[in-house]
Parts: C-alpha cells; sequence; structure tokens
C-alpha cells in the first residue's frame, strides 16, 4: 500500500523522515517528495509549502504521480472551539473552505457549483486513528475543521466562522487536501496540533511549540502507519 504524509511546513516533515532508513529525493512541480519502506508501507513524505493552492497540488502529485491510495495530514490550527487548549491534538471529522464565497449568486458560504461545503473524513481512518490513540494512550479529540488562506487572528471573524460552518479549529490547507483525495476516492486523514487557543499567554513561543508539536504528531502518525501496516 502506497501512504502519502503530508505536512505543510518543513518542521511538521522533520520527525517523521528522521525515523525512516534509506529515504529518498524526488523533486516534482517545484517541490520535493521523500519515499522510503515502513513495514509493508509505501511511503511518500512532502510539505505542501503554506496554503490551499499548494497543498492541493502537493496532494495531486502524491496520488498522480508517487500512486498514493491513502493520505495522512498533520499539522498546527488555531482553536475556534473555547474547550480546546494548546497543545490538543484534534482529528478532522469533516473539513470547510472558509474563505469560498460566491453568495451574491445565492449559494451558502463555502460552496461552488458542482462542489459541496463540507468535505467527509474517512470513517475507517477516524476508526484507526482512534485504535491508535488508545494504545498509545493519546487524547485525540474530533471536530470540524474549516481552512482558508488567511491567518485569522480577529475574535469576531473567528467566531463568524465557528458560528457558520460549526467549526472547531481552522487552518490553511486541509481542506483543500480533502477536496483532492475525495474527487480521486483516496481516504484521508487530518490531524491538528492546537498552537492557539483561549488560554495562551503572552510567554507562548510558536517556534518552541511547533518542534515539539511536530514531534508529538509524528509519534501518533507512526502508530497510525502501524495500524494501517497491521491491517494491511
Amino acid at each position: 500500500m502506497i501512504v502519502g504524509v503530508m505536512g505543510a511546513m518543513p518542521e511538521e516533515i522533520e520527525p517523521i523522515l528522521d525515523k525512516l532508513d534509506n529515504v529518498k529525493r524526488h523533486e516534482v512541480a517545484d517541490n520535493i517528495y521523500y519515499t522510503a519502506l515502513y513495514g509493508s508501507l509505501d511511503l511518500v513524505i512532502a510539505y505542501s509549502k503554506i496554503g490551499k493552492v499548494f497543498s492541493a497540488l502537493t496532494a495531486a502529485t502524491m496520488i498522480e504521480r508517487f500512486g498514493v491510495r491513502k493520505m495522512l495530514f498533520s499539522g498546527v490550527a488555531g482553536a475556534i472551539n473555547p474547550e480546546l487548549r494548546i497543545g490538543d491534538l484534534i482529528a478532522a471529522t469533516k473539513l470547510c473552505q472558509h474563505d469560498l464565497e460566491i453568495t451574491a449568486f445565492g449559494h451558502p458560504y463555502g460552496y461552488v457549483p458542482e462542489g459541496k461545503v463540507f468535505v467527509e473524513a474517512d470513517a475507517r481512518m477516524l476508526e484507526i486513528a482512534a485504535s491508535a490513540a488508545h494504545k498509545t494512550g493519546i487524547k485525540l479529540k474530533r471536530g470540524v475543521i474549516a481552512t482558508g488562506d488567511q491567518f485569522v487572528a480577529d475574535t469576531r471573524r473567528k467566531e463568524w466562522i465557528g458560528e457558520t460552518f460549526g467549526a472547531d479549529a481552522l487552518e490553511m490547507e486541509g481542506a483543500s487536501v480533502a477536496v483532492v483525495c475525495d474527487a480521486w476516492d483516496v481516504p484521508f486523514f487530518v490531524l491538528r496540533a492546537i498552537s492557539d487557543a483561549a488560554d495562551m499567554d503572552a510567554g507562548f513561543d510558536f517556534d518552541t511549540f511547533l518542534k515539539s508539536s511536530a514531534k508529538k504528531s509524528a509519534d501518533f502518525l507512526f502508530a497510525i502507519l502501524d495500524e494501517l501496516d497491521q491491517a494491511k
């Protein structure tokens, strides 16, 4: 089985690459892809760069060029749901694009003709993640994740996204990866570590958090890969 593992930034895939042997490097479409064997799984690993366009391009390349048949995405997200805390891991049950708007034509926010507002995550992948979380003692939350080509720092905008889409967290890549995987009928799983929330303080260091979060997420992704390997 060929499994894709994506992040948006180099820091999000470095801990994954560090755990693999005999990694091969490929340059395709102005990006770098890495391949390696993990158990019976052929892994394709890449960071997409930030935003919906780059993440969609990377996901499509992984599926079309490298033959990926399951996709795992890991990164950070901001909290909308006040119950989420910095460092929490959340798995997307469904994803939407909060910045997609053609309401002037009578369509709801996040919708375009022949598309849909929400892309549902694969139920089996969520079950596998839940099993991996149970075995490793990790608390994995679930929720709706909203994606947009904006770093949203405005409280009123966050509240609007939460109210409009029922979103629990927001980021900049997940929904575009979901759209690509949905079009290709590739099961996907989107994991996010909460990087900013209502309980954050002025001493918060994002760079330090990113490194620790990337390691925690990588460890969990390998637990999911173990489950996929055993299920093969």
